[in-house]
């Protein structure tokens, strides 16, 4: 096998070398098998007890995992541990336990049930599949006394290889041994990749044989091509370094962001959490970009207090020194739910009521989040940017705007995710003082395509025409009201977009502390005008790979030559 190479989607711009580990997959458990109590089959009584032990025993340990890391780790686990505590999923597999069934076979039911609700939904509730099933081999392990599905022990670095993986695998990793991480299924913005990349580890993604490959060979990882290469050369393991090595020296570049002309372009970093705070405060970023604050009310029978968030969000204002920072309100609802956010089934909780549309149902949530970010706000002397997410109207943005100044805010604005906040900017626009695009789930959206079907990659890809135009017209509604319009999903990531980005007229980039460095050297060695002129040629392009060659044969040599573009 010496020799072999895998091709997939790559996460990220490092290359590694390293030996390979399989992920341990669950142990397949046939449906009819008892459930033993003292060596004979239980009653079903005793069966809904042994169920109803093993939902809680592995919704408290996701609990305490979500406790022990930080940042979208902690953010995931919490939301799995909620699907493990979820009354709905329990009740449906403790009635069929009632009824008779065997347990394993009603916990597969149950899980089978809803694993094709969240498929049908799409978008980032079908994300949630890998979740719902890592819980269920949890439950089944636990109930009958077996070991919990993972990887072992890690004693030296390594690739860690899986069908998939979900973030209550991840986190039973040691990630200081963790080299890179490919698995067969999954996208580029779901949730591996996401870990991956705000960790800054290489990822590959639907890499198809992967779990063929034998545990311990020696790998290269290129997240840049996306290859796995079995045994890899001497050529390939010195380019892999020479990489490494040019992107870590591109970190000693502290300054802020600007083009060669001067014209700047702010560079900020995404966070979750108070870690996550203290690592921006400390790195060359130039404030938060976006502070998703769903980590506050993860895992949580009522929400945080006024009190809490207050001294959260004062906490995140002091520690930034003064610097930018964008607070999101609460993206949950129907796709993320929350224990004290209960609804009525829906048929297609992605497009339901999710982000702002929460005033709808629990207006309380928005007000009292408002007013403690307004407290923050004077009790530091900062002014924190306060954006909402999945606005679809002008009239939503009012709304908002209204609430949010009406508790002494100063700052207010509204992610445009939504096509038809796209093409409605401009009248956005003049109800706030800013927007900021979420381009994951802007193209979702507007290519009608499930992030977690990765066979579907290419109607992701940032270089969609139809998704550059979205981006150009709220870019353009920017230029035309003198209103910042930045960016904060995985598009600002990339250094060659991101010059189309400022060519288009986006005055802020958030992404990973990790990818900033590259980004920034970019954007500094192009002028504003090559930026335009790049943008314009993408802007006419007919297809995705046509969008990126364009750029390519724009661009200054020495830096796509460095970037490896």
């Amino acid at each position: 096998m010496s020799g072999t190479t895998l091709h997939g989607i790559g996460v990220g711009r490092l290359g590694v070398v390293g030996p390979l580990r399989q992920l341990r997959p669950p142990v397949a458990v046939p449906v009819d098998t008892p459930l033993l109590v003292d060596g004979l089959p239980a009653t079903p009584r005793a069966a809904h007890v042994a169920v109803d032990r093993a939902f809680t025993r592995i919704a408290d340990q996701l609990v305490e995992q979500a406790r022990r890391v930080t940042g979208t780790l902690a953010e995931m686990l919490a939301a799995t541990a909620q699907i493990a505590a979820d009354p709905a999923l329990r009740a449906q597999v403790l009635a069929r336990v009632d009824a008779g069934e065997p347990p394993v076979a009603a916990i597969d039911a149950a899980v089978s049930t809803f694993a094709a609700r969240f498929e049908q939904a799409g978008g980032q509730v079908a994300e949630r599949v890998t979740d719902l099933r890592s819980v269920r081999d949890r439950v089944v392990a636990a109930m009958l006394g077996m070991p919990a599905p993972g990887v072992p022990d890690l004693t030296e670095a390594c690739v860690v290889v899986a069908r998939d993986l979900a973030p209550a695998d991840t986190a039973a990793l040691d990630l200081s041994q963790v080299l890179a991480i490919v698995t067969e299924l999954g996208g580029p913005t779901a949730h591996t990749a996401i870990i991956a990349r705000q960790l800054g580890i290489p990822c590959l993604v639907q890499v198809t044989g992967a779990t063929t490959l034998p545990d311990g060979a020696v790998v290269a990882v290129d997240a840049l091509v996306g290859a796995v290469t079995v045994d890899p050369d001497d050529a390939l393991r010195a380019e892999l370094e020479a990489r490494a090595e040019a992107l870590r020296s591109l970190a000693v570049d502290a300054e802020p962001g600007t083009t060669a002309d001067g014209q700047a372009v702010v560079l900020l970093a995404n966070i979750g959490t108070l870690v996550d705070a203290e690592r921006v405060a400390a790195s060359a970023a130039e404030g938060v970009g976006l502070f998703r604050t769903e980590m506050l009310f993860n895992d949580r029978a009522v929400p945080p207090s006024h009190a809490e968030q207050t001294e959260t969000y004062a906490w995140v204002l002091r520690a930034m020194g003064g610097r930018r920072v964008v607070v999101r309100t609460l993206d949950a609802g129907a796709d993320t739910p929350l224990a004290f956010v209960t609804g009525e089934h829906e048929e297609n909780p992605a497009l339901g009521v999710r982000g702002y549309r929460l005033v709808r149902t629990h207006p309380e949530l928005l007000a009292t989040q408002l007013e403690a970010v307004a407290d923050a706000q004077r009790a530091t002397g900062t002014t924190p940017w306060v954006m909402a997410p999945m606005i679809a109207t002008p009239q939503e943005a009012r709304g908002f705007a209204e609430a949010a100044r009406a508790v002494g805010i100063e700052k207010v604005g509204v992610m445009v995710e939504v096509p038809a906040a796209a093409l409605r900017a401009e009248q956005i626009l003049a109800e706030v003082d800013f927007v900021s695009l979420g381009t994951n789930d802007l193209s979702q959206y507007a290519m009608a395509t499930d992030r977690m079907r990765g066979e579907l990659a290419d109607l992701l890809s940032p270089w969609q025409p139809a998704v550059l135009d979205m981006v150009a017209a709220a870019a353009q509604a920017g230029l035309r009201t003198g209103k910042p319009v930045g960016v904060c999903g995985e598009s600002a990531a990339d250094p060659l977009m991101a010059l189309v980005l400022v060519g288009l007229g986006v005055t802020s980039l958030s992404t990973a502390p990790t990818a900033l460095p590259a980004v920034r050297f970019a954007i500094r060695r192009h002028t504003k005008a090559r930026c335009v002129e790049i943008a314009d040629a993408v802007l006419a392009a007919g297809s995705h790979e046509e969008a990126r060659a364009r750029a390519v044969a724009l661009a200054d040599p020495e830096v796509c030559a460095k970037l490896n573009l």
